[in-house]
């Protein structure tokens, strides 16, 4: 059987742009020292195109690549037809043909749901993990084929829970953790619910009584789903996915996860404006049985915050703000180490940050204005979602100032619409339009404003 086409110019496209990032080296350069068009290595890094194997010799050669560019373009099938477009396909699996095979097939899914299949031998599989290039399609921390067949079984359909092939499962959703940072949830979703999809598939067919390990990976997936909706800007999604991980934390008896969710859900109340929700969910979680950190509770207050700065009280923001304080000061390190991803990260810098937004609606613009300005400077740009997402709140803050700077929003607000229209974010994309009705109420003649209302309506 011979791999996809689509499958094969993806996977080579992703090594081929990391081995030139790695070198330092620019597309014309590499274009150069190969003698091959530049045009057509841009494509290529972006799965559109496929170079033939006589000129992929040389840009292997310019990268020093060992070889490694030869060895994928040889899984494509004789005649590659040029991609119509570009495709994304998240790992959907990793599983051995047969017990006897010495051949491991990588199974990638398309954005329409379509299977391809890329088959390698297990020495070529083990010689890509070894090299530490396909980290963004193969396994995370699976690093020889041994460790592979363990969770390729799982991935097709083994009933028994392997603690081992689960503890892959918990590794790979901190790196889509530390990833969407990066990547937004354009590029995480698909991969993040393919992988619900093998873990549910285990729960339903393994013998209930061993399922519990099961569950609570399912409750930790199911969060960051939701999460990854809620950027996106689908809080329908959102709210079902929250639900979903709430149904399986409660199975097995964890409240605090519990607890977590539910702010989780007063989050996404906050993406649509409904102030009573987000504070009447916040409040909740505290109230939630059984025992819960400080570290939630600082959350759950902060959050509680936020819906009050909605609603337009500034008494009870900053009443709730000082609670969420006090408790992180308190109790710097107390956290459960099983606890959702974001708790382990969630801090007195965090807490800051997210206050920001609190500040500005209560009319305390300056001070919000200085909190985004020094978490700008620490956040660095290849956190492109973040980094992002703080520029554009800091366009609306400048001009909710008493002196308000309109060419400065709107340089910060095209500097933030890259990172809206490169990652989704539909926090991104929301601050820039409130940044976009103000700049057309108040300074529609402002240099700059035609651009930028141009870079946001594109954003769709």
């Amino acid at each position: 059987m011979e791999a996809d086409s689509d499958a094969v110019r993806h996977v080579f496209g992703v090594v081929l742009h990391h081995l030139r990032t790695e070198a330092g080296m620019s597309l014309r350069a590499l274009a150069a020292r190969a003698r091959y068009d530049y045009t057509r290595l841009s494509r290529a890094e972006h799965g559109e195109h496929l170079p033939a194997a006589e000129w992929v010799e040389g840009i292997d050669t310019a990268l020093h690549a060992g070889g490694l560019l030869l060895l994928l373009r040889s899984l494509a099938p004789a005649d590659v037809a040029p991609a119509k477009r570009r495709r994304t396909l998240p790992l959907a699996g990793l599983h051995t043909d047969d017990g006897q095979s010495d051949s491991v097939t990588l199974e990638l899914q398309t954005p329409d749901g379509r299977t391809v299949l890329v088959r390698l031998s297990r020495r070529q599989l083990g010689e890509l993990m070894a090299s530490g290039l396909l980290r963004t399609i193969l396994p995370a921390g699976v690093t020889d084929p041994d460790q592979a067949d363990r969770v390729a079984k799982v991935v097709a359909g083994d009933n028994a829970v392997d603690s081992q092939a689960l503890d892959y499962f918990g590794r790979l959703l901190n790196e889509h953790f530390t990833a969407d940072k990066m990547l937004g949830p354009r590029q995480l979703l698909g991969t993040t619910l393919a992988q619900i999809r093998v873990l549910d598939r285990l729960r339903r067919t393994a013998p209930p009584d061993t399922t519990a390990p099961v569950l609570r990976l399912l409750a930790q997936y199911g969060e960051f789903a939701g999460w990854l909706h809620q950027d996106l800007g689908d809080t329908t999604a959102a709210r079902y996915w929250s639900d979903r991980a709430s149904q399986w934390a409660q199975a097995t008896g964890d409240y605090a996860t519990v607890a977590y969710l539910m702010i989780r859900k007063s989050n996404i109340a906050l993406l649509d404006n409904d102030a009573r929700d987000v504070i009447e969910l916040a409040a909740g979680a505290r109230k939630v049985p059984g025992a819960t950190s400080p570290r939630l509770h600082a959350l759950a207050a902060q959050q509680e915050a936020r819906g009050w700065a909605l609603y337009g009280d500034a008494t009870r923001f900053q009443r709730k703000i000082e609670d969420a304080l006090t408790l992180l000061r308190e109790h710097p390190a107390d956290v459960d180490p099983d606890a959702p991803v974001y708790l382990h990260q969630y801090n007195l810098d965090v807490l800051e940050e997210q206050s920001a937004g609190g500040y500005r609606a209560c009319g305390q613009a300056a001070t919000a204005v200085r909190i985004l300005e020094g978490k700008i400077k620490a956040t660095s740009e290849h956190l492109r979602r973040d980094h992002g997402h703080l520029l554009a709140k800091l366009a609306n803050t400048v001009l909710a100032t008493k002196e308000p700077e309109p060419e400065r929003a709107i340089a910060l607000g095209m500097r933030s619409a890259s990172a809206a229209h490169l990652t989704g974010s539909a926090r991104i994309g929301k601050e820039l339009r409130a940044l976009d009705t103000v700049l057309a109420a108040r300074f529609p003649t402002v240099p700059g404003y035609r651009e930028l209302g141009e870079a946001i309506a594109a954003l769709g």
